[in-house]
């Protein structure tokens, strides 16, 4: 009798052990997502536009066509510069590109 109450002791023992170690192991709380995303997508100077992580659209042409392109300049990529850094001043920072798109993140607020 005093045997299997040794084993039985010795087994919640271990089980107590190792219900912490899984705990332990578990995700973290809180948000999943580190990071939100804008993608810049580039459709000539009018018709740029900002598409937002929330799924807003903002059309970039009233902000593109406040600035003089020097002569000699690529349109896109002049444009594109300007995009990118007014979206920077929001906290954003390049992620990646294609083509037509430059994506940017910044970091969500826990």
């Amino acid at each position: 009798m005093k045997k299997s109450i040794a084993f039985l002791a010795v087994a919640l023992v271990i089980f107590a052990c190792a219900l912490t170690l899984l705990k332990s192991r578990a995700a973290e709380g809180g948000t999943f997502q580190k990071y939100e995303y804008v993608t810049i997508r580039w459709a000539g100077r009018d018709n740029t536009h900002l598409i937002r992580s929330n799924g807003k659209v903002e059309i970039l042409g009233s902000l593109l066509n406040r600035v003089t392109r020097p002569d000699r300049t690529d349109d896109r990529a002049f444009y594109l510069n300007i995009a990118m850094n007014s979206v920077a001043r929001e906290g954003y920072e390049f992620a990646g590109m294609t083509t037509d798109e430059i994506i940017m993140k910044r970091p969500t607020q826990p």
